[in-house]
């Protein structure tokens, strides 16, 4: 969770700079935003992979299989290379009608252009420093897994100001600096996997059919939600762009960006309370042991509502402090801050879906934690294309409420009613055969 933190630092500092470059600030920014959706796609198939191995490997742990944790680690490594080498040619391939699908201007496009294509060439890093930081804390060595986000945060906090402002390279240097940042995570990490005192190194080997799939059938579950929530930013950056013509366009996609950094810092933490406990969830699994499952799970929420709660109080009452972080004009900044504040009124309860959604899928039930999480998305959706023809276009805002409070409803009442009842069969006649 603390390593979490810094990743905040890591997500939104290059926002937070490019916002105050002089004279094209706002349009740097935008276009950042633009690329967002893609650029996260990246990292969701590092958390496939590292996710989908880390709960085989946990779970193996638990069933007392190192051989089989040991061949979970090899084939990920080979699935995070090749993974690496095929989304790095495609992205370079096909940049420019990409960028304007996703919602680019002629104006953001030269901006737009430049931060994607240099943050392409980092691809590599990325998904070994991030899929395999998950190996770390899978066997328990959270300290090392929150040294690696540190070790990157820290670089690209210092790296940021000297390449934009001091070598005066823009967009260019904030790029530069999160993929320089991101070399250093791949290095820290790979050199802890390599260390005599990790029970289940980091090591290379033939690739099997059977663990590779199901690495990927595991872990298609993040994948799967972090897709959807790129599909969702996009379809919201494209409802923006046709109900708010060119300029006022321009400025709603500002405002997005803005939201969208403002939910990095409600969500990076709560994805490190999750990514924490997802050992506790699949050694447990593993184990059979029902009852230390469910004080998982009561903790993860605990833990997830008082954060998650204490920033949506904060954002309702001092929206213009946030906003504040990535705008100079007074006029936008209003703006952001009325955005903000329809955006997360049912912020809190995005806690229950962190809470079920990501321990079900660190036990490996994945066909009851998928329809959890797709049902809000479904729900957001539905409100992006709804609500601006009833209302204003900036109604759209409220999507991210609407969404929150249907949807930790809807999870509570199928995890408590059916989820929960069958889990619990499931396991307790596992640990009654196993002590008779």
């Amino acid at each position: 969770m603390f390593g979490q933190f810094f990743n905040i630092l890591y997500s939104i500092v290059d926002r937070v700079y490019v916002g105050q470059i002089p004279g094209a600030g706002e349009t740097a920014l935008a276009s950042i935003g633009v690329c967002a959706p893609a650029l996260t796609a990246i990292s969701a198939f590092a958390y496939m992979v590292g996710i989908g191995g880390a709960s085989g490997m946990s779970i193996s742990l638990g069933q007392k299989d190192r051989k089989r944790a040991r061949a979970i680690v090899g084939n990920a490594v080979f699935l995070l290379l090749l993974m690496a080498v095929v989304i790095t040619l495609l992205l370079f391939a096909v940049r420019k009608p990409l960028l304007y699908i996703l919602g680019c201007s002629d104006t953001m496009f030269p901006y737009a252009e430049t931060y994607f294509m240099i943050y392409i060439l980092g691809t590599l890093p990325l998904l070994l420093g991030t899929g395999l930081n998950h190996f770390l804390l899978g066997q328990g060595f959270s300290r090392q897994g929150m040294m690696a986000v540190v070790v990157g945060a820290v670089m690209n906090v210092v790296l940021d100001p000297v390449l934009i402002f001091g070598a005066k390279l823009g967009i260019a240097g904030a790029a530069i600096a999160t993929v320089l940042s991101q070399c250093g995570m791949a290095v820290y990490v790979v050199y802890q996997l390599c260390r005599p005192k990790i029970p289940i190194r980091l090591h290379f080997c033939r690739p099997q059919k059977v663990l590779c799939t199901r690495i990927l059938s595991v872990g298609s579950m993040s994948f799967l939600i972090t897709i959807l929530d790129n599909l969702i930013i996009i379809l919201l950056n494209m409802v923006l762009r046709r109900y708010g013509g060119i300029q006022y366009g321009d400025q709603l996609l500002t405002c997005a960006t803005v939201v969208q950094s403002f939910l990095t810092i409600v969500f990076c933490p709560a994805q490190g309370i999750t990514s924490g406990c997802a050992a506790i969830f699949g050694y447990h699994y593993g184990a059979g042991h029902y009852r230390k499952i469910r004080r998982a799970f009561f903790g993860v929420f605990v833990l997830c509502g008082l954060y998650i709660g204490i920033l949506q109080i904060a954002v309702q009452m001092s929206p213009q402090i946030f906003a504040g972080l990535f705008l100079q004009d007074t006029d936008m900044i209003r703006l952001a801050s009325a955005s903000l504040r329809m955006y997360t009124l049912a912020l809190a309860g995005v806690a229950v879906q962190y809470a079920l959604v990501d321990g079900l899928t660190a036990m490996g039930r994945i066909r009851y934690a998928f329809p959890l999480s797709v049902f809000r998305k479904l729900v957001y959706m539905a409100c992006i294309f709804v609500l601006p023809r009833i209302m204003d276009i900036r109604s759209v805002f409220y999507a991210g409420s609407i969404s929150d409070a249907v949807g930790a409803a809807f999870s509570a009442a199928v995890f408590f009613g059916i989820v929960d009842p069958r889990l619990k069969k499931e396991l307790v006649q596992k640990e009654t055969e196993e002590n008779g």
